[in-house]
């Protein structure tokens, strides 16, 4: 093990997911914050059970944080907001938006995944892939994607992680200090589509209406004839990328 400032480090060859690497760590520490990263995954996961690609040269990390329950959706945001800066802090003059709920877009395509399950006593799991240096060219893909590479940008895997580390552990202590609303507030200023047309891609079938941000537990707001919804889970789409969902 290693150590990126306060986090417990560990970068390892292959595994099979990041995710119960720390999962299986976190039976045996206490108040650790814990990262684990790999050059390879065989078995890695997406959100609603969707498989997660892991092409060699790509970033796949897990944190392993101690936190409450109710707090889970900060956590989203904080994580999101952080992959979101480390981004637009290698090129400012990239086009980088945030996807409700966790969905980093580079020139409107998908360029990362995030995973939080719950790991043993208090800690929260957050897993996360950045397509670094190549994108999945799969058809069925929910959501185009694309790499950092095919946006110009050059970075290795580790160079980000430290990076995502430094400007998570910051948004993470504004959240402690000043509470969930400064995180809303930074994470809807950068949100792709406010007030627009989008379509939210639900269990039980799609539903159309204008966003209008997100409420102080991170539900989106979405307003359809007059009325504000606030929806808990689903996959946010916009007019033209109606076409994509294909699963």
């Amino acid at each position: 093990m290693d150590y990126i400032g306060e986090w417990m480090f560990h970068d390892m060859d292959e595994v099979g997911s990041t995710n119960d690497e720390v999962k299986k760590l976190s039976e045996n520490v206490i108040g650790e914050k814990i990262v684990i990263s790999a050059r390879n995954q065989t078995n890695g996961r997406g959100r609603r059970g969707r498989d997660w690609i892991s092409l060699e040269g790509n970033l796949f990390f897990t944190l392993g944080i101690e936190c409450e329950l109710n707090d889970l959706g900060a956590m989203v945001f904080v994580s999101s907001l952080s992959l979101w800066q480390t981004i637009q802090d290698l090129n400012p003059l990239l086009d980088v938006k945030l996807k409700w709920p966790n969905d980093i877009l580079v020139n409107d395509k998908k360029v990362s995944g995030m995973l939080l399950e719950k790991g043993e006593g208090k800690y929260l799991v957050i897993g996360m892939g950045v397509n670094i240096k190549i994108a999945p060219l799969l058809v069925s893909m929910l959501y185009p994607c694309t790499s950092l590479r095919d946006a110009g940008v050059e970075v290795e895997r580790l160079e980000f992680l430290r990076s995502f580390i430094v400007n998570f552990d910051n948004y993470l202590n504004i959240w402690k200090a000043k509470g969930f609303a400064p995180i809303r507030e930074a994470w809807v200023s950068h949100v792709k589509g406010l007030n627009g047309e989008i379509v939210v891609h639900m269990d039980s079938g799609d539903t159309e209406g204008i966003f209008r941000g997100v409420d102080e537990h991170g539900s989106l707001l979405l307003e359809t004839a007059g009325t504000i919804q606030r929806i808990y889970a689903g996959d946010v789409f916009y007019p033209q990328r109606k076409q994509v969902v294909n699963e």
